[in-house]
Parts: structure tokens; C-alpha cells; sequence
């Protein structure tokens, strides 16, 4: 999909997400500010459990006389409905509904939607929240739908890959907004200024990134491919994958059969898959030598599916090589810029090809670079935005913490220069650095930069963050006596992106920058990277504070 048939694609879901105006409360309004952003996932606080932000702080108290006042906004209560039946009024972070007893005890729900009379079996009850599984649903939320892949669900033995395909992907993306949101309000005590469109796109054969695992059933008699069941040791018996791409798919069982075929098929734990725009890679993890035969089989399986190729993987990651010679190069484009990034299997790519080729031009239209302008790009990894940056800025500094990482970023530089349009990139340097242990002198040791693109982990960037707002609490008098104090030209970036995979982390940076940093939250939107899934990624731009920086100098 090119970025414009991206970009209309993501216009008509934006559409259909503010026009649902019943979009699930977020489970960030059940969470507890204070509490650590390590077990905000799982929600296991019930006095921090209130209704969604939506309905008001007055109406977050937890007695069946504050549920009953809820009811006309949720809708009536069925005439028939029996004293066991359960509102569910909003979704936690694991897409679980979320409904009270009429006692005002929080319960946790499997396969229920906010909005719907549902009927549930408790399977793990605390004093003061219960977690279980709907057993029926009497009214259903207008935005069930009925699940593409006949893994999903809460029968036994069902794929755990996937959390929300009963939930219509429109609300999906709202509900997801709405996490961000909370997340920002309740953890980093901001707002943005400006909601971006959701960026979204193909719900299904997106994930051209997976692990899958391997195990031979010696009682069944065959070998299982594929994710874990839900919640659950054991491997889903999966035929068939929606969320693959369809000639992936298409591979799961002619896999099966490859691996039951050889000598080594209880020493193979999993396959890891890694697709590139002509070539995809799977990564066959072993726990013993293979044999001859077997090194055969993976031959004849490549040379009858055209595009596939065997990478072996006898320990860690360093040890991964192709088992064929001179073959395609693994990779991806980016053709609005000219782009073509190499890859080997192990290293870190985003998971939707789609999606990051609207991610990387949203991202770099939000960051207006110029090109008079030096940028830097934080947590780097293979080039992914730094690349295209070279496309605008003067000059470009990528800075990842995997010397491994850096080495193949100054390779795609060296392959990408000139680009495919025959357009010389800016200067561009790319260095190794531990970025989870930043500190001011460091921060300026890497000279001014007038924006900067940050892309971390799911830890976030906290010590950039706070390297930050050190030096312009210094520069307004606020700092720590004896703290170090930024050079007189040394000036913060006017703007930057942050594009995050953790809602929690990027509240709690944004919360650095935009208290203690002298930065505004700009704008902030959702980026459907993981369609179905509970997995919120997220765009945020800063600018910076004029005011703010001119009252320190």
C-alpha cells in the first residue's frame, strides 16, 4: 500500500471513529497516577477503579447507588434483565469489559464490550475485584462483530495472538485514542493542544514480524506452528492466521508437515518471521545441529515457495546466517523518500509495513524540518527515520544504544546515498550510546540541534527527558545548588517528536517536558501499528516554550 492509499485509508477510519460517540472508556481512568507504570497493564488495584474519565470524577465511586445514576447513560436496564446480569461500562488495557456488582465490587470480564448486559463466570476472585469470563451476552455493544479468524475466542484452545477482534476496528482506534488521552491527563497532567488523525490502515495480513513457536505433540502425533493459546504454556492448534499476510498463512500447514519431516523436529522450539517487499525470511531456531537431510528439506521447502528463505539460528541472535547463497537482499521501502532499508531478520523493524510508511511521513510533516536545520534522531536503530531525515535536514546526528544496530545504519546510509531519485543525502553521523543513562553534560556534548525525532523503547526516554528539564531548571534559577549549568548558546531543540509504543512512558516524559522542560504538548494522536490488539503506540509533538526559555535567560 503506497502512503497516499495509507492516508485515505486513515481518513475514512478517522471518520468512523468520532462517530462513535459510545467509545469505550479507557482502563487508564481505572488506574491509580501514583501507581508504577511497570504494572499499569495489568489492573489489579480496584479502589483505583472508576468508570471512565468521560462520566465525571464525581460518578468514579464504587456503590451500586453511583451505578444505578449511570444507567441513562449507558442505557436503560432491559425490562427482563435477571440480578445477576452485569453492565460492562469500559475496557482495561487487556480488552477486558469492565462492569460493578451491586455492591460496587470492580469485575473484570473476558469477551465482554463496554455498553453490553452480560451474564459471568468468576474465575479468580480478591477482596475487593473479581476477574471472569462472559458466559452470555443479552445486549450486545452496536460495535460487536463477529471475528475473521476462527482461532479467536474464548473456547479452549483458542489463539491468544489476538485480543479485539469481536470489537469493530473503528472503535478499536477510538478506544485507543482514549487511552492515550487518559494516560497523558492522569499520569502526565497535560493535554494536548491539538488531536491528531489516527493513523491506521490494514486490518488484517499486517504482521510481517512475528514469533512463532514450534512444538512436536508426540500425543497428537503432529507438530503445532503458531502462537500461544490464551493464557496459556501450549501452542495454538492454528491452521490459518488473519493477521499474517495470506502467502504466510498459507505456509502455516506446509510448515507443519516440513517439520514433522525432519530429524531434528523436537529440537526446533520456533520460527521467527521476518517478510521484506520480495523476500521473506524465516529464522529456524535449533537446539542441535541439523543434520544433512534436514539442512535438504529446508532446500526443496524454499526452492517450492518462491521467496523464502531458511536462516538458521544454532544460539544467540550473532549466530543467525542464511543457509543459501547470493540470495535477494531482505528489505524494505520507503518510497516517498526514496528509501530502501536492508535488514537482517533478528534486527528490530516495526511489525506494519504499512503503517510505518505513513508513521515516518506524518512524523517528519510534524517535524517541519528546514534546510538550514540540524536534527537529531534518539534511539536510531537501523535508520528507520534518520534516512529520511537526511532527505531535508543540513545535517543529521542518529544516536542508538546497539553498537550492532549503529554499524548497520552507517551501512543502509552508505547504500541509500545517493537515494533512489538520485538525490545526495545530508551529511549524516551515527553513534553508540547508552541513552537510558543520559545526563546534561552529555546532552550538550552532543551540540544544538533545532529538532529532534525520539523513538524509544517501551521504557520511554525518561533520562533524555529529564537531561532536559535539568538544564532549564537550572536556567530559571530552580536547579539543584552545584547541578551543571548548560553553556549560554547551548539552546534546546524548538520542536520534537516523540513516537512511542508505551502510552504510561509517554505520559511520564511528557510530563517532564512540559513541567519542568519548558515545552507545550502540541498535539498528540494514536497509531494503530497493532490492529486487534491491545497495544497502543502513539505520536506526541513538543514545542518549545518560548516564554519559558527566554524568562531563564
Amino acid at each position: 500500500m503506497s502512503a497516499t492509499e495509507s492516508d485515505r485509508s486513515s481518513e475514512t477510519s478517522a471518520v468512523a471513529s468520532t462517530g462513535a460517540a459510545a467509545a469505550p472508556a479507557s482502563v487508564a481512568a481505572h488506574v491509580s497516577a501514583s501507581a508504577p507504570l511497570s504494572a499499569r497493564p495489568a489492573i489489579a488495584d480496584a479502589d483505583a477503579a472508576a468508570v471512565g474519565s468521560d462520566l465525571g470524577a464525581e460518578q468514579a465511586g464504587g456503590t451500586g447507588d453511583k451505578l444505578a445514576a449511570l444507567l441513562p447513560h449507558f442505557g436503560e436496564r432491559p425490562p427482563h434483565a435477571q440480578d445477576d446480569w452485569l453492565l460492562v461500562h469500559a475496557m482495561d488495557l487487556d480488552a477486558k469489559g469492565v462492569a460493578r456488582r451491586a455492591d460496587g465490587k470492580v469485575i473484570f470480564i473476558d469477551g465482554a464490550l463496554p455498553y453490553e448486559w452480560v451474564s459471568a463466570t468468576s474465575h479468580r476472585k480478591k477482596n475487593a475485584w473479581e476477574a471472569a469470563t462472559v458466559t452470555a451476552v443479552h445486549k450486545e455493544s452496536s460495535q460487536r462483530v463477529t471475528p475473521r479468524c476462527p482461532h479467536f475466542g474464548l473456547h479452549a484452545g483458542a489463539c491468544g495472538g489476538c485480543k479485539m477482534q469481536h470489537l469493530h476496528p473503528a472503535a478499536q482506534v477510538a478506544m485507543k485514542q482514549r487511552v492515550l488521552e487518559d494516560n497523558l491527563w492522569h499520569l502526565g497532567k497535560c493535554k494536548a493542544d491539538h488531536l491528531l488523525r489516527p493513523i491506521h490502515g490494514p486490518d488484517w495480513g499486517y504482521r510481517w514480524r512475528a514469533r512463532l513457536s514450534v512444538r512436536h505433540v508426540i500425543k497428537k502425533g503432529e507438530v503445532l506452528i503458531g502462537f500461544h493459546e490464551r493464557k496459556s504454556r501450549y501452542i495454538a492448534d492454528m491452521q490459518s492466521c488473519a493477521i499474517l499476510p495470506p502467502h504466510v498463512s498459507d505456509l502455516l500447514l506446509p510448515l507443519r508437515a516440513l517439520i514433522a519431516s525432519m530429524e531434528a523436529r523436537d529440537t526446533c522450539p520456533q520460527i521467527e518471521l521476518a517478510c521484506g517487499d520480495e523476500v521473506t525470511a524465516l529464522v529456524l531456531r535449533h537446539l542441535e545441529p541439523l543434520s544433512e537431510a534436514d539442512l535438504a528439506r529446508l532446500h526443496t521447502f524454499a526452492a517450492a515457495h518462491p521467496g523464502v528463505q531458511w536462516w538458521l539460528q544454532p544460539k544467540g541472535p550473532d549466530t543467525v546466517h542464511c543457509i543459501s547463497e547470493n540470495t535477494p537482499q531482505l528489505g524494505y521501502s520507503l518510497p516517498e523518500f526514496g528509501i530502501t532499508m536492508p535488514f537482517r531478520p533478528t534486527d528490530f523493524t516495526q511489525v506494519n509495513p504499512y503503517i510505518n510508511r505513513v508513521l515516518v511521513s506524518r512524523a517528519l510533516q510534524r517535524l517541519q524540518v528546514q534546510p538550514h536545520e540540524r536534527v537529531i534522531d534518539w534511539f536510531c536503530g537501523l535508520g528507520n527515520f534518520t534516512l529520511p531525515l537526511a532527505t531535508q535536514a543540513r545535517e543529521v546526528l542518529g544516536i542508538e544504544g546497539s553498537e550492532t544496530l549503529v554499524a548497520r545504519s552507517r551501512e543502509n546510509y552508505a547504500a541509500n546515498n545517493p537515494n533512489a531519485y538520485g538525490r545526495t543525502l545530508a551529511p549524516t553521523q551515527f553513534v553508540a550510546r547508552n541513552l537510558f543513562e543520559m545526563t546534561p553534560e552529555m546532552l550538550v556534548q552532543d551540540g544544538v540541534a533545532d529538532k529532534w525525532l525520539v523513538d524509544p523503547p517501551r521504557e520511554g526516554a525518561f533520562a533524555l527527558s529529564k537531561a532536559l528539564a535539568d538544564i532549564h531548571q537550572q536556567r530559571i534559577g530552580q536547579g539543584e545548588e552545584g547541578a551543571f549549568v548548560a553553556p549560554a548558546d547551548w539552546q534546546p531543540p524548538k520542536r520534537i517528536v516523540y513516537v512511542s509504543c508505551n502510552p504510561a512512558t509517554l505520559a511520564r516524559d511528557a510530563g517532564l517536558l512540559v513541567h519542568q522542560a519548558g515545552y507545550k504538548l502540541a498535539a498528540a494522536g494514536v497509531v494503530n501499528m497493532f490492529p486487534h490488539t491491545a497495544h497502543v503506540e502513539s505520536m506526541a509533538v513538543f514545542e518549545r516554550d518560548e516564554a519559558a526559555w527566554k524568562n531563564g535567560d
